[in-house]
C-alpha cells in the first residue's frame, strides 16, 4: 500500500470513530496490507482487495476468547 493509502486509512477510521488514536502502519515485505493500532494496542489487518478493476479494503480483527472475559 501507498504512503497515501495508509494515511487515507488512517484518517478515515479516526473520523468515523470520533478518535485520533488510530495508528496505520505498513507491514514489511507485504504491500497488500497494513497493520492497524489503536494507541499502542493491535487491533488487526487491513487489506487491499482488487477486483474486476475496483478498489477495496478489509479489515480482520481476531477476538481471542480470553479476552472476552477480561
Amino acid at each position: 500500500m501507498t504512503e497515501d493509502e495508509l494515511k487515507k486509512i488512517e484518517n478515515y477510521l479516526n473520523k468515523v470513530f470520533k478518535t485520533n488514536e488510530f495508528l496505520v502502519k505498513e507491514r514489511k515485505a507485504i504491500d497488500d496490507s497494513c497493520e492497524i493500532y489503536l494507541e499502542d494496542e493491535f487491533l488487526g489487518l487491513i487489506y487491499k482487495e482488487t477486483e474486476e478493476g475496483e478498489e477495496d479494503y478489509q479489515f480482520h480483527m481476531t477476538i481471542l476468547k480470553g479476552d472476552l472475559s477480561n
